[in-house]
């Protein structure tokens, strides 16, 4: 009987390892077990970003509406109760785009809210 090695199966698992530390520094790149360690942090700091990238979109959202709504002379806890109040529906994402880009619309929205 022929001896079997795992020689091709250990190369393509390393390979596949080495190929997404691609772009690591030193021997994070070079080094198989160096490597699997830091593909291994960076997968897990991957999935933990993914939910604080959201985090961070909701606060950048939050300050343009404050600084939008400032410059109309309330504040963001202020509208943000009164559109509660009066029954607006719209998402932070949605309010902090019209702040930026349509502030005419945004100026209206606020100026409706408290005639209600």
């Amino acid at each position: 009987m022929v001896r079997i090695t795992k020689g091709p199966q250990s190369r393509f698992k390393h390979k596949k390892i080495l190929n997404s530390a691609k772009g690591y520094k030193g021997a994070h790149s070079k080094l198989f077990r160096t490597a699997k360690q830091q593909v291994m942090k960076g997968l897990c700091y991957s999935y933990a970003h993914r939910k604080k990238r959201k985090r961070v979109f909701r606060s950048q959202w939050i300050v343009q509406i404050n600084a939008a709504s400032k410059q109309n002379g309330t504040n963001y806890s202020k509208l943000m109760s009164r559109l509660k109040r009066s029954g607006i529906g719209l998402n932070r994402k949605l309010l902090a785009q019209l702040a930026n880009l349509d502030t005419k619309t945004f100026n209206f929205l606020i100026t409706q809210e408290t005639i209600c």
